[in-house]
């Protein structure tokens, strides 16, 4: 006897079954494999992004730096364009300064004194223009070294002899035969000094400091 066209046919138990390898085959939905498949992307991307946040910090830093390097040393060229500047026509101007020094100490003492009232006024003309000319330039940061008494040190002085004294520490000034002279800070002029020796030898340079001290 015949099916009844009417009745129902049994599910296919084959095909209820789950195919292999499903999402669901590993006991969680499909939607919490892509959440998690997300946020693992998302924490990629973050940490990508840290790490270029990172660098991009680094060279901000490193370029903050750098600029405030340039700008240092930018102040700094400027400071010495304007302080030396001078520097070759200062050392020019103390050329003349030493001829007009040599020409007053060329005239005898006797003729200072018995010269006639014109001759006493050339002399003195010629000390005002020294003078001046020494004020003009200390203006400008050129200053005397005056390093009598005081230790030797070759940045400012030039040994040009030197001076048996046992009684001085060794490498003292004790004599200046051409005045020294600074700008700024920079030396513009050594000056010819002579130095003792035979005193005690690796003295401190504050030791001769009272020789200064007992002139002034």
């Amino acid at each position: 006897m015949s099916d009844h066209p009417n009745q129902e046919r049994a599910p296919d138990m084959d095909a209820a079954k789950p195919e292999a390898g499903s999402p669901a085959t590993d006991g969680q939905p499909a939607d919490a494999q892509a959440g998690e498949a997300a946020q693992a992307a998302d924490f990629e991307a973050f940490m990508r992004l840290a790490k270029e946040n990172e660098e991009l910090k680094d060279k901000a830093l490193r370029l903050a730096a750098e600029m405030e390097n340039l700008r240092r040393r930018t102040a700094r060229d400027v400071h010495d364009a304007r302080a030396y500047a001078i520097a070759n026509f200062a050392r020019d101007m103390l050329t003349v300064s030493d001829n007009l020094q040599r020409a007053l100490a060329a005239v005898p003492a006797e003729a200072k004194e018995k010269g006639e009232a014109g001759f006493a006024a050339l002399l003195e003309g010629v000390e005002m223009t020294e003078r001046g000319m020494l004020s003009t330039l200390e203006r400008h940061g050129v200053k005397k070294i005056e390093p009598e008494g005081e230790r030797f040190d070759p940045n400012f002085h030039q040994a040009m002899f030197e001076v048996p004294n046992p009684d001085l520490p060794a490498n003292t000034v004790v004599q200046v035969v051409q005045t020294g002279y600074v700008i700024g800070e920079r030396m513009l002029r050594p000056a010819m000094v002579g130095v003792s020796k035979g005193g005690p030898k690796g003295a401190p340079a504050a030791e001769a400091a009272p020789a200064e001290d007992a002139k002034g």
